[in-house]
């Protein structure tokens, strides 16, 4: 651990930071409504470049500790800001910065009461904070804490409409689930106290040094991988997002669900051993979760859902790729573990970007359509043209194709994959094969996903008549996608950059031992420019010969006619595809995955003349009908078998008291408690 020399700067610098949180949170109810997101954008801006300059400076000269006088409860309560903080320090900085801009605009027609909008933005400032903290604290108790301050203040800002019955479940339901997260950390952080007698983190590594790697990482990861959303952990994911408004659902895919990320992460920088099998256990449930999340992503038609399951999928291949680097480490194969680690920590920032861009873009959908139903919608590439490029930019992206960001993360990891062939065995040779191919089966499906997104929502002609004709978003709104978009350009087209940065993030999870071959490194860069390079041509080729083709053209004269409709005349928007007629192939396909519930039965190839009726279907989540309902219903049934204990009598509450009193006197005369 390298530590910086001038400790009294730093902490200076945290206690300048903490004053404006709480001069923000103090100043937000007594300014008029209009000024309270002025002074949230303010506050949101000036902590997260001070926190910036901390993780830079971290970056170029090194970690540094920094210790709060906690008293008698807590003690010496640790600060520590090593690569890895800062790297998700800065990611958190970057989307809470564009969605406290973009949710300045998304929030200015609300009729949300003045009470309402005063709570939303001392939540949104409590939630940055929080996430900071927990990248920051190594003291078990206070990092419970931030992480708890986290939940509560994400839980307010997701049921900012309370009054949907929809939406207030959606936030319990959330609520319940990371209080099961809590729970599992707590567990395993008093395991760890009661071995070692210490909060701080450093003495996970005595823990795991002396005793089986293998219980404490897999209760750790449970615990953060709720948050994370990895599969049968991810059920608060499609219900919390859609309920969200569309900057916080933004902020929660892009940064929230990495705090589990980081979480397991910060675990693996103290493992000792067993770091093969636990690659395998991560690798194996990453994989099933990514095509588990692509897979629901392509056939809902609730387009804020299907960017949560959307998460879920990138959840998936970032545990690809933290399983690559376990399996890495284990086979001391330096390339596997830069590929893997590396690829994995760079699609957290990729990921963060262009689905944060999705989000707001989806968001600004809505906001003019009042509608999340894409079969109701279409044609709005005509009247957004702006929000359909944005959206189509970052479905490029998220697809990982070239020249976009998500592109390089997902080289490093298939590479990785390609790196994990050298390893010895027949079992991890197969098991790379598999993740192989799943990765691409992966990126197939969300080819497919995001071509029926789009193409149902900006293409074609409305579905169903508006009750007013959407119009593109304020400046305000596409400001923040602008900056992430040039975010992102930057990534696709500077590899290197990133690569050369990475080398310091991993320091912490690699240890001083693996070091990295700079010329292999060097030579994967280039080929990712060279791709990037390629594609730009292409386009651009593209673009000239359109260009051309307008040049020589413009001067013909042009008519427009409706579309040949195969003889048929009474043509009619609803006879346009649709989003389920889009993939209803796939849904039939995979349907022992994708179980599809109909409010109609199908029309018989019997039933020629058939009547009139009403169709509806949706998706259920396989996981959620098949494991969580069920054992909802179990604990209700149990419980509810004591629901004669609370009858409402005060003379039999009177006798519950009376017999604990005889019961604790007896115990005492009979010696029984100690």
């Amino acid at each position: 651990m390298i530590f910086y020399e001038d400790s009294e700067l730093i902490g200076f610098i945290l206690k300048i930071t903490f004053i404006i949180l709480f001069s923000g949170i103090v100043l937000i109810p007594f300014v008029q409504i209009r000024i309270k997101p002025i002074v949230s954008i303010i506050s949101v801006l000036s902590i997260a470049f001070l926190t910036g300059i901390l993780a830079v400076n971290c970056l170029k000269s090194g970690s540094f500790e920094y210790v709060l006088n906690g008293g008698s409860f807590f003690g010496d309560i640790p600060l520590r800001i090593d690569g890895l903080s800062a790297w998700f320090i800065l990611v958190i900085n970057f989307t809470s910065v564009t969605g406290v801009i973009y949710g300045t605009g998304y929030l200015k027609k609300s009729i949300a009461e003045p009470q309402l909008i005063t709570s939303h933005w001392i939540s949104y400032l409590l939630f940055h904070a929080s996430m900071l903290a927990v990248t920051i604290v190594q003291h078990s108790i206070v990092f419970l804490i931030s992480w708890e301050v986290m939940s509560l203040s994400s839980l307010f800002l997701v049921i900012f409409e309370h009054t949907n019955p929809k939406v207030l479940k959606a936030g319990i339901n959330y609520l319940v689930q990371m209080h099961l997260s809590v729970i599992l950390l707590t567990v395993a952080f008093i395991w760890v106290y009661f071995k070692t007698g210490s909060f701080d983190f450093k003495t996970m590594g005595l823990f795991f040094g002396s005793n089986s790697n293998i219980w404490l990482f897999l209760l750790f990861f449970a615990g953060f991988g709720l948050k994370a959303g990895f599969i049968g952990l991810h059920t608060w994911l499609p219900h919390a997002h859609p309920a969200a408004p569309s900057h916080i659902s933004g902020v929660m895919s892009g940064v929230i669900v990495k705090m589990g990320i980081y979480g397991i992460f910060r675990i693996i920088t103290f493992l000792k051993a067993d770091y093969i099998i636990l690659g395998e256990i991560v690798l194996t449930l990453s994989l099933v979760t990514g095509l588990f999340g692509i897979m629901n992503a392509a056939v809902h038609r609730d387009f804020k859902r299907m960017l949560a399951y959307c998460t879920i999928e990138n959840i998936g291949i970032i545990g690809i790729g933290i399983g690559l680097g376990l399996i890495g480490i284990g086979k001391q194969q330096n390339l596997l573990v830069f590929f893997g680690f590396g690829g994995a920590l760079l699609h957290v920032l990729n990921h963060s970007l262009f689905k944060s861009l999705l989000f707001f873009s989806a968001g600004s959908v809505y906001r003019q359509t009042h509608t999340r139903d894409m079969d109701k919608l279409g044609g709005l590439i005509k009247t957004m043209p702006k929000t359909a490029a944005l959206f189509l930019f970052g479905a490029l992206a998220i697809g990982g194709l070239p020249p976009f960001n998500g592109f390089i993360s997902e080289f490093l990891i298939y590479s990785g994959i390609l790196e994990g062939f050298n390893s010895a065995g027949i079992a991890l040779i197969t098991l790379m094969i598999l993740t192989f191919a799943g990765l691409g089966i992966i990126g197939g499906i969300s080819i497919l996903a995001f071509t029926k997104t789009f193409g149902t929502i900006f293409l074609g002609s409305p579905r169903q008549e508006q009750d007013h004709l959407p119009e593109e978003v304020p400046a305000i709104m596409l400001l923040p996608q602008y900056m992430i978009t040039i975010a992102m350009i930057g990534i696709a087209f500077f590899p290197g950059l990133l690569i050369s940065i990475l080398e310091k993030v991993m320091n912490p999870i690699t240890g001083p031992n693996i070091r990295f071959d700079t010329g292999a490194l060097a030579g994967y860069t280039d080929v990712m420019k060279n791709i990037s390079l390629a594609s730009v041509i292409f386009i651009a080729l593209t673009g000239v010969l359109l260009f051309l083709r307008w040049y020589f053209m413009r001067k013909t004269e042009v008519t427009v006619s409706s579309t040949w409709g195969c003889g048929y005349s009474a043509l009619d928007p609803r006879m346009q595809y649709t989003g389920k007629s889009f993939s209803k192939s796939f849904g039939k396909l995979m349907n022992f995955t994708l179980i599809e519930k109909k409010g109609y039965d199908e029309i018989e190839r019997t039933d020629t003349f058939p009547g009139k009726r009403r169709y509806r279907s949706f998706y259920l989540d396989i996981i959620e009908k098949g494991i969580i309902d069920p054992s909802v219903g179990w604990i209700t049934k149990f419980i509810n078998l004591f629901q004669f204990i609370q009858n409402g009598k005060i003379q039999a509450y009177v006798i519950y008291g009376i017999i604990f009193i005889l019961a604790v006197f007896l115990g005492t005369v009979l010696n029984l408690w100690h």
